[in-house]
């Protein structure tokens, strides 16, 4: 970082969100959506503002307008903050009992649906997938399933490139394997360092990653299956009612939703899901948003 954008502010306390002045976090969004097409509208002000804040002290500086000043002019720095705001703590079969449901109930149920339909496709999207640990897991499941027959789709998808292209590496700390299971890192993890292992070429090449941005993109990926985990506490209730009624638009009857532990369905989505597995946060499509419009219409 240039000497120019150091702040010697030694009197002032710890930057932190509600510093922000409501000038520079409009122009921080601006400069977001402008050169990025990540927009900032519809997320929770005070979340967004502590991780703002949480890079303008990492940049040794103690003030908004400054920090705006080095996000115009510095493109490491707006990656490094589109990777703060986007990213969230991830590691193998997070929650280990929804792992179990989605191998023992969720996945089986739609192998037999589409085999009972005369299909053999498999289509599973991670929404926010960060680090790539959470597709990773699902190919994990599906590989030992033994579908040979089955075309499988896996996407991971991210508003952050850099975070995409780690994702892609796949190679991870020991921290992030705690809940595999040791003859699956045995079996499909090579220990590259100390504390470093990168999971199995086959696994790997079973994910596929791509930039979207649920917000903003207007395709969603069609999918038997999505996670969405700890992600739609950012937005706004009525952000998070759009972004559920799309979810039911690209999955369909009888296909699957995941929510994190601390997320709920709200509002309209109400009328497109149902509870299947209340503890996981593991739902039901029960019905398309272009459903209900037409019994709205009758």
């Amino acid at each position: 970082m240039s000497d120019s954008f150091k702040d010697d502010s030694a009197s002032k306390g710890p930057f932190v969100g509600t510093d922000f002045q409501d000038e520079d976090f409009r122009e921080v969004v601006s400069i977001l959506r402008e050169r990025s097409g990540f927009d900032l509208d519809s997320y929770k002000d005070r979340c967004i503002k502590r991780r703002i804040a949480s890079r303008v002290r990492a940049s040794g500086l103690n003030d908004s307008g400054r920090y705006v000043d080095l996000l115009r002019s510095d493109n490491s720095e707006l990656e490094a903050l589109l990777a703060v705001l986007t990213i969230h703590v991830s590691q193998f079969f997070r929650n280990p009992s929804t792992y179990r449901v989605l191998e023992e109930k969720v996945l089986p149920e739609l192998v037999a649906a589409a085999r009972g339909l005369g299909e053999r496709r498999l289509r599973l999207w991670s929404v926010g997938c960060a680090g790539g640990e959470e597709p990773y897991s699902l190919a994990l499941l599906l590989h030992d399933m033994k579908l040979d027959d089955f075309e499988i789709s896996i996407i991971g998808s991210d508003v952050s490139e850099p975070i995409l292209e780690k994702a892609q590496q796949a190679e991870y700390k020991a921290a992030h394997l705690a809940e595999v299971p040791a003859p699956v890192r045995q079996r499909y993890f090579e220990q590259i360092g100390e504390d470093r292992y990168r999971l199995d070429p086959e696994v790997r090449g079973m994910v596929r990653f791509q930039r979207h941005n649920v917000l903003a993109d207007a395709d969603y990926p069609e999918a038997d299956l999505i996670l969405c985990r700890n992600v739609m506490i950012y937005f706004s209730r009525e952000e998070q009612n759009k972004i559920l009624s799309r979810f039911a638009s690209t999955l369909g009857r009888d296909r699957f939703l995941v929510l994190g532990r601390a997320e709920t369905l709200m509002g309209t989505a109400r009328e497109y899901f149902r509870s299947e597995y209340p503890v996981e946060r593991i739902y039901r499509c029960q019905k398309r948003p272009a459903e209900t419009a037409a019994a709205e219409c009758r």
